[in-house]
């Protein structure tokens, strides 16, 4: 054989391995659900648990453990909900490439962060605190003025929101289209449409959304019938909250631990902010000054600090503040109309602390999705307000190295 012969022969092999390389380099989106949910003969996710046997009529006192869920959202493609956790954890989604949607919905942190109030692409604290994304498929307003009533809508307030991800719609786009991983991506989620538009976008981030389900904590093994899940003191703390005095569960009902309406309650501003009038807004009704959605107890201790200015950093302060009384953090010359569950119930300090040790039973994280190791935009999944890789990412990426799939961390 010639040297030319071998030499072209040589450079064959190395462009035939390059090929492979980049082909096996290239993202494959799932073919299965995530746990939890049922691959349907339509090809679409369907999410099963134990709460479906259940009856919300026979079982609908204050605060009864075995109440159906409301209804929800699924019916996406395992491709569609793949889709969409890459584009939650990837920076292109915000106007500089700074953040992501996940700098303010930290798995490890109750897909909420750490702080008061969110921080932006300026660098500047928003107007309220990041609310968990747990269950928020079984939610139907959004945002903790309520201006949302889908999560298609809801996902278009942060990406466009100048103080947020800072993006436009047309930018946002042009940043897709022009990404070859995420052009190929799109087309495996949505084979039928010709073209990546923005209405996608939207629907693989609800998607991904709508398969964050957390229904099996240690209080949902007791709801199911295992009392042995529950501590002594962790019951007794079930009995507080759900009794007619501290009437948590009014508003906080089980399972969700929330029941998906508004609440005048007077929290507090943190001191030196104006009052936020939040669904009075909304709703162009002073009826509804200082209003807020309830937001859900589930992983409540890990998505401190709390209220929707994350007044309170400590969750025996937020347990505390319905204990002073009517009213007891209303601003002078403001006139509330509060919710008439805000009374002064005068729990104990002991029975404070055993509503606190209850709401600990709340958590539940098996159910985490897998943090992507790259993204196509070859942006750090780990930005500035989120600069550390959890442990839980580590766990996983040994887990699910070898994984080609949604579980894959590719």
């Amino acid at each position: 054989m010639s040297k030319y012969c071998l030499y072209g022969l040589i450079l064959f092999c190395s462009l035939a391995i390059a090929n492979t390389e980049q082909k096996e380099d290239h993202y494959k989106l799932a073919d299965h659900c995530p746990p939890s949910f049922e691959l349907t003969e339509q090809g679409v996710c369907q999410l099963l648990t134990q709460y479906q046997f259940y009856s919300s009529v026979q079982n609908k006192g204050l605060g009864g453990t075995q109440t159906n869920l409301p209804a929800h959202r699924d019916g996406f493609t395992p491709a569609q909900i793949d889709l969409g956790r890459f584009l939650f954890f990837d920076p292109a989604l915000s106007k500089d490439g700074s953040i992501s949607c996940a700098s303010c919905h930290q798995p490890d942190k109750g897909f909420s962060d750490d702080l008061d109030r969110s921080i932006g692409i300026t660098g500047e604290k928003v107007a309220r605190s990041a609310p968990t994304l747990w269950n928020v498929a079984f939610v139907d307003k959004f945002f903790w003025d309520v201006r949302a009533k889908t999560l298609e809508e809801q996902a278009q307030g942060p990406l466009f929101d100048p103080l947020e991800m800072g993006n436009t719609p047309e930018h946002l786009l042009t940043t897709l289209r022009n990404n070859e991983e995420y052009v190929a991506m799109f087309a495996q989620a949505f084979p039928k449409e010709n073209s990546l538009e923005l209405t996608q976008v939207y629907t693989s981030l609800t998607a991904f959304q709508a398969s964050l389900i957390s229904l099996n904590s240690r209080y949902d093994q007791y709801a199911h019938g295992y009392h042995k899940a529950l501590t002594k003191n962790e019951i007794a703390g079930l009995n507080v909250f759900r009794s007619f005095v501290a009437r948590c569960a009014e508003c906080h009902q089980p399972p969700l631990f929330t029941n998906n309406e508004i609440a005048v309650i007077g929290s507090p501003e943190p001191e030196g902010r104006a009052l936020d009038i939040g669904a009075e807004k909304t709703y162009n009704a002073p009826k509804l000054r200082g209003a807020f959605k309830v937001p859900t107890l589930r992983n409540i201790t890990k998505s401190a600090p709390y209220m929707h200015s994350g007044r309170y950093t400590d969750l025996r302060e937020a347990v505390k503040f319905y204990n002073d009384g009517r009213g007891n953090s209303v601003p002078k010359g403001e006139d509330m109309l509060l919710h008439w569950h805000i009374s002064e119930p005068n729990l104990t300090d002991d029975e404070l602390d055993l509503i606190v040790d209850f709401l600990g039973t709340l958590t539940d994280e098996s159910l985490t999705p897998q943090i992507p190791i790259r993204v196509p935009s070859g942006l750090p999944v780990i930005d500035k307000n989120y600069q550390q890789q959890n442990t839980l990412t580590t766990i996983h990426s040994k887990q699910n190295k070898n994984n080609v799939s949604m579980q894959s961390g590719e």
